[in-house]
């Protein structure tokens, strides 16, 4: 977690009418109570007015708000819609950011917007991707964060079986069907695979890279076959 969020949630959990415990913030944040004093002390020396001591606990003084976002009704929309999309067509980890992120934007937001997030003038159907692709999209996110090489075994477009080793660069969602976009090992060129035509498929500890004509930002400028 990073320390923003970490010190975002943290004046959430003073937000409460007790007093709480620098061992019970440690156990809510799952970090060591060391942490916790200092980063109440910084807290403390920004200007957050938190009550409170070492051994007894904390609270944040009576009257303290974060500031609100300042967010207008079309925002919402467009972040509740997003969010609602997220939590759909992609994998359990970016599902559960999607979720925790409205969680957070609902808990700062003015009382009197919060009813536009119950709104449902824009449903997102549940085109339910299966567990395979959810589980094939996540492993791949890291992939390509990570900059690691993937072997994957595959079915291509006319029913052959085929089995590549590859960089990947980037995922693309085309309504119903997530494709990788990536540089192919086997054909020396930039190919692009749909997750559900991936049989089984493993990270490699080997990382690739980055070449010039063979970035996301080639792809995107040229036209590529479909395995």
């Amino acid at each position: 977690m990073r320390r923003a969020d970490r010190l975002f949630q943290l004046i959430q959990h003073l937000h409460q009418d007790r007093v709480i415990t620098a061992h019970a913030l440690a156990e809510a944040l799952a970090v060591s109570e060391r942490t916790i004093y200092r980063d109440v002390q910084d807290l403390s020396l920004s200007g957050v007015p938190i009550t409170g001591e070492t051994g007894v606990g904390y609270r944040l003084m009576r009257g303290y708000h974060i500031p609100p976002l300042m967010f207008n009704e079309e925002e919402l929309a467009a972040l509740l819609l997003g969010a609602r999309m997220v939590q759909v067509w992609t994998d359990q980890g970016l599902a559960r950011a999607a979720y925790q992120a409205m969680q957070k934007i609902e808990s700062v937001i003015p009382e009197h917007l919060k009813p536009e997030l119950a709104r449902e003038e824009l449903l997102v159907p549940d085109f339910s991707i299966s567990p395979e692709v959810s589980g094939h999209l996540a492993a791949l996110r890291q992939a390509i964060k990570q900059q690691k090489k993937v072997h994957f075994d595959y079915i291509r477009q006319d029913g052959a079986p085929s089995n590549r080793r590859v960089h990947p660069l980037g995922l693309v969602y085309w309504g119903k069907v997530w494709t990788l976009v990536a540089w192919c090992e086997l054909r020396e060129s930039f190919r692009h695979f749909q997750l559900d035509r991936i049989q089984s498929m493993q990270a490699l500890e080997q990382h690739f890279d980055t070449i010039p004509g063979r970035t996301m930002q080639d792809f995107l400028n040229m036209n590529c076959e479909n395995d």
